[in-house]
């Protein structure tokens, strides 16, 4: 053991130690809230009603915490801030109708894959220009190499999908297939563009659950307003409620496991670092989809984990740590 290690307190490491478990927790959730959406889905019959309806519990949990903890006093800065640091919940109804849409084409790994790419290649943008108010960052080696890793690993995965497809999965054309991995890939760019932006609104209100309650509301009130355009225009049916009776227990977790990610990850950045956090619900969120596609978890088609789906796995997750930790 290092003399730096012996310096430490035990209580100090198991601390430290369950933080960084915490971390890898929260990205599991992430991965579970994807997949137990498309039962929601299933029960309402439109992804636009089933995001606004997991968007809306997240919402009213996070409102529940914020009361308990008394942060809803912030509110009362709205008026300092300035109107587009209010607009960082737009990105979550993109990436859980997203999620809906791709879990049953792509599979859990790959759709989580194109989500993580887009991730890390939005991260990277708003890190070496100082987008958003971020320090800018030089450009590196090490950012460079998990960058083509990152690119190597979700290319490997793609190529391998239609191996590792089920019997019935959707079918696709060219077009169609480019189209629905575009999305995969805008889907995944807009989470660290939500971040930065949430960062901008803690600045000002310095509470970072009231920010949750702000984020989750711009959003269910987003998605709520694009369900009935679309139903106006006919274009997605109603939803239903009455399935929503026989639906299994575990189908409410996604609103739990978004409120979960996002207090967490608020929590844990400022005691064990930004570039930690990421790192470790990055991974978590990509082994976890890797074992929900192996074992066909949540009712999702059963997808095999093959050499080369495994291969592309390991290069995702060394390339996004190579990117955030180097």
């Amino acid at each position: 053991m290092s003399t730096y290690l012996l310096a430490i307190p035990p209580r100090e490491i198991q601390m430290h130690t369950a933080l960084l478990a915490a971390a890898l927790l929260v990205g599991c959730l992430l991965a579970v809230q994807a997949s137990v959406n498309l039962q929601l889905n299933s029960a309402v019959g439109t992804p636009y009603g089933a995001s606004t309806i997991q968007l809306g519990v997240a919402t009213g949990l996070l409102t529940v915490l914020a009361v308990a903890a008394g942060a809803l006093g912030a509110l009362g800065k709205l008026p300092d801030v300035e109107a587009w640091q209010l607009l960082g919940g737009l990105a979550s109804p993109l990436y859980i109708t997203s999620g809906i849409l791709l879990f049953p084409r792509l599979g859990a790994l790959a759709a989580v894959g194109l989500f993580v790419t887009g991730q890390m290649f939005a991260s990277l943008a708003l890190d070496l220009f100082g987008l958003l108010g971020l320090e800018r960052q030089d450009l590196n080696a090490g950012i460079v190499i998990g960058a083509l890793t990152v690119l190597a690993g979700i290319v490997v995965i793609i190529r391998g999908m239609k191996a590792a497809a089920p019997p019935g999965a959707p079918r696709m054309s060219g077009a169609g297939r480019a189209g629905w991995l575009a999305l995969g890939v805008l889907a995944g760019a807009v989470l660290p563009v939500q971040g930065a932006v949430n960062a901008q609104l803690r600045a000002q209100l310095k509470e970072p659950l009231t920010v949750a309650v702000i984020s989750f509301a711009v959003a269910t009130f987003t998605i709520a307003v694009v369900l009935l355009v679309l139903y106006a225009t006919r274009r997605t049916p109603k939803p239903k409620i009455a399935p929503l009776k026989k639906m299994p227990w575990w189908g409410w977790l996604g609103g739990a496991c978004a409120a979960a990610y996002v207090t967490g990850t608020f929590l844990l950045m400022p005691t064990i670092g930004a570039a930690v956090t990421i790192a470790l619900t990055v991974t978590g969120q990509q082994l976890t989809s890797a074992l929900i596609d192996h074992k066909g978890l949540f009712k999702l088609p059963q997808r095999s984990l093959t050499k080369p789906r495994a291969l592309g796995l390991v290069l995702l997750i060394a390339g996004s740590l190579t990117i955030q930790l180097v």
